[in-house]
């Protein structure tokens, strides 16, 4: 299990300072705070040095952080995977894909609590889920570390998959 890392405080004034009275200060604070943690996440320590360095109640930091879902409060993977589970990708077999992300990676996906967000216990990677991506007519869609890839099966995303690391996957 990795540890809740933060960002230095002289980093965190920097920020701060950056977006200082401008429009949507706390909004752009955030977003390059967790930019700057090394797990791309806002650890309850962050949001609550940014209250007190922003003067903002903290219930407002941990509604913004909360409200949009860029915004991560658990540590994230070095690599993201996000399978598309809209209709057209559903039809096409994303729900497979999902389960073989799972298989390959060493995590078992239960249908019945909802579509996964999971990390890696070694932080290498995160497994999201997204409603859609609107590539519909290339289905089914992955998108891994931001890269869209259309038309996914099975040999195809492991064959994405072993890109990325140095594993045997």
């Amino acid at each position: 299990m990795v540890s809740v890392q933060t960002i230095e405080d002289t980093i965190l004034n920097q920020i701060v300072e950056k977006y200082h009275e401008k429009p949507g200060s706390l909004l752009s604070t955030l977003e390059e705070v967790q930019e700057a943690n090394p797990l791309k996440f806002l650890p309850q320590e962050t949001l609550a040095a940014v209250s007190r360095k922003m003067n903002v109640p903290l219930t407002q930091v941990y509604s913004v952080a909360t409200f949009y879902s860029f915004f991560n409060l658990k540590p994230q993977g070095r690599h993201t995977i996000v399978v598309c589970r809209g209709t057209a990708c559903h039809t096409k077999g994303s729900r497979g894909l999902l389960n073989d992300v799972g298989h390959i990676l060493g995590f078992q996906y239960d249908p019945d609590e909802g579509e996964p967000s999971f990390t890696t216990p070694d932080n290498e990677y995160t497994i999201r889920t997204v409603a859609c991506f609107g590539q519909c007519a290339q289905s089914p869609v992955v998108s891994v570390d931001g890269v869209i890839h259309s038309y996914v099966n099975a040999p195809k995303l492991l064959k994405i998959l072993r890109t990325l690391s140095n594993k045997n996957i």
